[in-house]
């Protein structure tokens, strides 16, 4: 039997599933209706009453469109498809005195409010509010709450529509925040005052219909219409979230996510949203040379040939860093081994198998974990290692499925089976496997660690297969993949790398320690630790600062745009390489970045398809013995993992929250 239930709406004739409410199938007709609490990926409140309609033959007064569904509309007379007008006189009169209610206790905050300019309360209230008020009485007004360093509140704004708390509850998993009080008296606080303890808490800023919950640090700064918009891909972790970074001059001002249901859906992490002002901090603006012990400033043309001196003749082994992308490793790659040389982007010493996309990225999609029964972690914690993705799992987590960890005990926010900590767990499970369709296998940085990283890759991958399963590899580097699938891999990894090395060049490789001996030749963004073991240092751009490919977890291509310019006498990092390619004599093949684009996706034709995930190829790894050591996690401090965040103030700020909230021992009564 059909669930398609045909119904008309202002004329317009539609049909829909019957589960569907009034407001889904009116966007359906094209037809707008306005809401403040109603979001699609939140529970359904029904609480502002903005989103009223009629319904023709129904009962004589206005019904929320948000919480009626299509399937309970009566039928006309000779059975016609059930009539809905949005924009008759009575859902007029109805949106005019809600919204006289929602200002009536609206303080007249435009001017100075934050939320000016991109505000729903303003837009609708233009759109569809009346231009007086015979409200006379004074204002009530609300306590602020201390939300953290991240979240500014102005609650006397608030209009109740309880998008946070439902976010907070639903999306985040935490029980932090609520709704007391009753009538007049009603708020939104949080418990016990408590700031929030999440990576996914800035999102509630841009849920907020009013200017309640807008962002500390970018508080007073600039207004939505002074700013550059440019649509970007988030390098902070390997998941590929779409942002939208807002520039104000060279300065970045915010970012923000962009919508795309195969990734973050509509949702960002905040070291993601709030990495921005370690961009403005520790930047490196002009080469640097080192003599006698000491760093001074010098030229392009005196560095990069200084450069070029050092690497000719000499046996040369490149690093590629985790912030990199494809272009510039491509680059390096093609440079280093021109020379002789070779390059390595495992640079933390994960056990990737190279060439075996199947392997090292995996078999499965992000949205596969929507549809998945059963789903197993391994080695991994996803609420640290991406939040966004943490969220996903928490969703399918809340429809039934049941999910599995092998590693160290988290707290992930949501219910799941400790199978145990260590690899034995891992291979008595793989022994007992049995056929469990609709699975999905999660394998983190943490279990590929170790000296048998490999074998408890194949290990999970015979688990895969027995169970028929789908394998989702998760990486913590944004440009680990791409690097890996334009070939920046050496046989025996990062120590068979850099052992014996005379010249290291390190783009942008900041978490690794390079041995004393080696002449170290550093080329980055920040003056983090790979700008302190330097010889010679080569300023390149941060990922706002050059247009550049990356690759996300599951193998999907997209591409970052260029926000803004690097600052000082920075350049982009491909044509750096370009650049001393020339001083040493084995010019690479390419001049502007569209030639370069070109080389790589003759050879790897994948990486042309923007936003598509290629079906992976490999052959299956051969089941190796295990050691019997725990799994341990790839990412210790959340809010520090990289060049940028390390010069943040703020990431430092919520670093030391993280510690002291961990340290701190709750009382018992």
């Amino acid at each position: 039997m059909s669930n398609l239930k045909k119904i008309i709406i202002d004329g317009i004739e539609v049909e829909v599933d019957g589960a569907m409410t009034i407001i889904q199938a009116a966007e359906v007709a094209g037809i707008e209706i306005p809401r403040f609490c109603y979001h699609e990926r939140l529970s359904i409140a029904g609480n502002c009453r903005m989103c009223l309609v009629e319904v023709v033959g129904g009962p004589p007064k206005p019904a929320a469109s948000c919480a009626m569904q299509v399937r309970d509309l009566r039928p006309g007379p000779e059975g016609q498809p059930p009539v809905v007008k949005t924009n008759s006189p009575m859902v007029k009169k109805a949106r005019e005195g809600v919204m006289e209610f929602l200002l009536i206790n609206h303080p007249l905050d435009c001017p100075i409010c934050d939320q000016g300019g991109e505000c729903d309360l303003q837009d609708q209230a233009m759109a569809y509010g009346v231009d007086f008020s015979r409200y006379r009485e004074p204002k009530r007004a609300s306590e602020n709450l201390n939300l953290g360093p991240l979240v500014k509140t102005e609650m006397t704004r608030c209009i109740s529509c309880t998008r946070c708390v439902r976010f907070t509850t639903e999306v985040a998993g935490i029980t932090q925040m609520g709704q007391t009080g009753r009538g007049e008296d009603s708020e939104i606080t949080s418990y016990l005052n408590m700031t929030l303890d999440s990576n996914l808490q800035g999102n509630i800023i841009d849920l907020c219909p009013v200017g309640a919950l807008t962002s500390k640090p970018y508080a007073f700064t600039a207004r939505p219409w002074e700013l550059t918009k440019t649509e970007s891909i988030d390098v902070m972790d390997a998941l590929g979230s779409n942002i939208r970074v807002d520039t104000k001059g060279r300065e970045v001002m915010r970012i923000v996510p962009r919508n795309h249901d195969g990734v973050n859906e509509e949702w960002l992490s905040d070291k993601s949203r709030f990495i921005w002002d370690g961009l403005r901090r520790q930047r490196l603006d002009t080469p640097y040379i080192r003599e006698n012990g000491r760093l001074r400033k010098a030229s392009w043309a005196e560095a990069l040939s200084a450069a070029a001196a050092a690497m000719k003749g000499k046996k040369v082994t490149g690093l590629v860093g985790d912030l990199v992308p494809v272009e510039a490793a491509y680059s390096l790659k093609t440079l280093v081994e021109s020379l002789g040389g070779t390059v390595e982007c495992r640079v933390d010493g994960a056990k990737l198998p190279a060439g075996n996309r199947a392997a090292y990225v995996g078999t499965a999609t992000i949205e596969d974990i929507d549809t998945a029964k059963t789903i197993l972690l391994i080695g991994t914690n996803p609420r640290t290692e991406a939040p966004v993705l943490n969220a996903r799992l928490r969703k399918a987590w809340s429809r039934g499925a049941t999910i599995g960890l092998i590693g160290e005990q988290v707290d992930l926010t949501y219910d799941y089976k400790h199978m145990g900590s260590d690899r034995a767990a891992l291979v008595n499970l793989v022994d007992r496997v049995t056929e469990k369709p609709d699975t999905l296998v999660i394998v983190g940085q943490g279990a590929l660690l170790g000296a048998d990283g490999e074998a408890v890759l194949s290990q999970a991958m015979a688990y895969a297969t027995g169970a028929g399963a789908k394998l989702l590899v998760l990486h913590t580097a944004a440009g680990r993949v791409g690097a890996m699938d334009v070939g920046c891999t050496t046989q025996g990894g990062l120590k068979a790398a850099t052992e014996g090395a005379e010249v290291i060049y390190n783009l942008g490789a900041d978490e690794v320690d390079i041995d004393a001996g080696a002449f170290v030749i550093y080329q980055g963004s920040h003056g983090d630790r790979g700008a302190h073991r330097a010889d010679i240092i080569l300023p390149g751009a941060a990922y706002t600062e050059e247009n550049g490919l990356f690759v996300n977890t599951e193998g999907r291509p997209q591409l970052a745009l260029r926000a803004g310019f690097a600052p000082g006498e920075a350049k982009e990092n491909w044509a750096v390489l370009r650049a001393l390619s020339a001083e040493l004599g084995s010019t690479l093949a390419w001049d502007s970045l569209a030639e370069l684009r070109r080389s790589i996706i003759t050879v790897h034709p994948h990486l042309g398809r923007i936003d598509q995930v290629a079906a992976n190829e490999g052959a299956a790894l051969p089941r190796a013995n295990l050691g019997n050591a725990p799994f341990g996690l790839a990412i210790k401090d959340f809010y520090l993992t990289n060049p940028i965040a390390r010069a943040s103030a703020l990431m430092g700020e919520l670093q030391a929250m993280a510690v002291a909230r961990a340290s701190t021992p709750m009382a018992a009564e």
